[in-house]
């Protein structure tokens, strides 16, 4: 099948940067960044330039691609990665246009490679447990309520690439960020510090340059795990009570 890519190209983050056309063969078997393989293949057997993306497991586990397909994050087909992708989602003749997730929280690198260590910035002040918990026990001994269980499982599918971000018109991250406090808090070793979390993470996420939510729900849209947004509603419910309770403690405090 032939394509014609039309590719964002940028040397670094201070450059300007513009889109290149290239037309190029590929097969409907190849995953997506197969094809981009090929395309660097033949641009450097002529001198040019390979053409810059991130990846690495290639089998959408670790978050690491991620590239705005035709204005999709991740491509056209629904619950998929970029790397996941396959070209049999496109027709012979088509024109694709390949973007990096734009956000100011994620400057561009080079060309299709955006920096997304904000990301590990919010993990940083909040994403763990640091309480002592004991030696570790069997599954089965810790009691979860199995609806607790199945929805900590849900958020914790959570990739951490960033189409959330990308697909966002805000630019928003709420939907990494509830992900990532839910599943801690939905169980009972993240309890302690449940309310804690929530400040801490949101608090760096407004620090670190991500939108507000609107609830456009694009974000729902774009996740290639099918995060909800209801993780959303339940990350402000603790937001909202732990500021509430914070207030209560420094009026408290300030009258003693």
């Amino acid at each position: 099948m032939k394509i014609t890519l039309h590719v964002w190209r940028q040397k670094g983050p201070s450059d300007a940067g513009r889109m290149a056309t290239y037309h190029h063969e590929a097969h409907a078997d190849m995953s997506f960044l197969e094809m981009l393989d090929t395309l660097n293949e033949g641009l450097t057997l002529k001198g040019e330039e390979p053409v810059a993306f991130d990846s690495d497991c290639r089998e959408g586990i670790c978050g690491m691609c991620g590239i705005v397909i035709n204005g999709i994050p991740h491509g056209p087909r629904k619950s998929t990665t970029t790397c996941q992708l396959h070209m049999r989602e496109f027709k012979d003749g088509d024109h694709i246009t390949l973007e990096p997730f734009r956000a100011a929280a994620f400057p561009i690198v080079r060309d299709l490679a955006v920096d997304r260590a904000a990301f590990d910035r919010v993990i940083q002040d909040g994403g763990f447990v640091s309480v002592n918990t004991g030696s570790c026990q069997d599954a089965n001994c810790i009691p979860v309520p199995k609806k607790a269980s199945d929805l900590a499982m849900d958020a914790a599918q959570c990739i951490g690439c960033g189409a959330c971000v990308a697909s966002c018109p805000n630019a928003s991250a709420m939907l990494f960020v509830s992900a990532k406090v839910s599943h801690l808090g939905l169980l009972p070793q993240g309890q302690p510090e449940r309310g804690d979390r929530a400040l801490r993470m949101v608090h760096r996420m407004d620090a670190e340059g991500f939108g507000n939510c609107t609830n456009t729900r694009e974000c729902e849209a774009s996740c290639p795990k099918d995060i909800g947004v209801e993780f959303i509603a339940r990350m402000n419910r603790d937001f909202t009570l732990s500021s509430a309770l914070e207030r209560q403690e420094k009026a408290g405090g300030g009258g003693g």
